[in-house]
């Protein structure tokens, strides 16, 4: 595709408000899916030295939409949302996806879902984004059940709000939510504690993995609830470390087999750390392998 460069387009008019697209439609076809998104997480170090041309690499790499994790006071990855719409759209890619945070602890943090809520679900608006949703609790936030419990009431809140923008909470998680606190699953309190037609799930599968839960089975419990994955391997090691896609242990093949891919929306390929090669290497052998497992 002839792409025109960031810098030329400087002066690009983008539209303001964004319909979000029936995605059945987009990723469904002759029973195989075929759009594959990444985490930009996985990619950070290099969105942080140049953007510009790290987009432009996923492209070519074959990705066709990403997940937003730089998000910081109004700007996705230090560029104001218009600059960033722009070198999404003259690199072909869709950001119908983002992670924010609940501001807990961050005193330089403008944004979030506890301040100027409304002002984040705009900006998400803005960009095309279907989903909008917490990505990470910090230490301090996770201690006790009543910690979960604020959480699960501010999912709620922050949920009812981003319907009104045609938007769709959700919360992504790792593998501490499954750890017990004195005998209660967090994880089951925002499950049970947040009303199912507003607050959804991103499954990382990794994470479950990890935390020894079966997520075919967890799906299939609260099914309806986990639109969003994130796909990402384990390798076969005493750390568990992350690896590249189809390089590790986690059955993909089972898991895009199962039922629960009927009310699976998107996906996203994500790998935290350890990649043996660079990041930007690392997720096109994740995408090459993850291509050979869904077709």
């Amino acid at each position: 595709m002839q792409r025109r460069t960031f810098l030329e387009l400087g002066g690009s008019s983008i539209l303001g408000a964004v319909i979000s697209p029936t995605f059945s439609d987009l990723f469904i076809f002759d029973g195989k899916l075929k759009s594959i998104g990444l985490q930009l997480y996985t990619v950070r170090d290099d969105m942080g030295k140049n953007a510009i041309s790290t987009i432009s690499k996923i492209a070519d790499v074959g990705y066709n939409h990403v997940e937003c994790a730089g998000y910081k006071n109004g700007k996705f990855y230090g560029l104001d949302k218009k600059e960033f719409k722009v070198l999404l759209d003259d690199n072909g890619l869709k950001m119908w996806s983002g992670h924010t945070n609940t501001g807990f602890g961050k005193t330089d943090i403008t944004h979030s879902m506890s301040k100027n809520w409304e002002a984040v679900c705009e900006d998400a608006v803005y960009m095309g984004q279907k989903y909008i949703g917490c990505g990470y609790f910090e230490i301090g936030e996770r201690k006790t059940i009543d910690d979960y419990k604020r959480h699960a009431a501010l999912f709620n809140t922050c949920a009812e709000t981003a319907k009104k923008y045609n938007l769709i909470f959700f919360h992504h998680n790792h593998d501490f939510e499954f750890i017990p606190i004195n005998g209660v699953v967090p994880y089951d309190i925002l499950l049970k504690d947040t009303d199912k037609s507003l607050v959804k799930f991103e499954l990382d599968h990794y994470w479950t993995k990890k935390a020894n839960v079966d997520s075919v089975k967890l799906m299939d419990e609260h099914s309806g609830r986990f639109p969003l994955w994130h796909i990402k391997d384990m390798a076969n090691n005493a750390e568990r470390s992350f690896t590249e896609v189809g390089t590790g242990i986690v059955d993909y093949a089972s898991i895009f087999n199962s039922k629960a891919k009927a009310s699976m929306d998107l996906f996203f390929v994500e790998q935290d750390s350890n990649h043996h090669i660079s990041p930007l290497q690392s997720i096109e052998i994740s995408y090459r392998n993850l291509k050979k497992i869904i077709d």
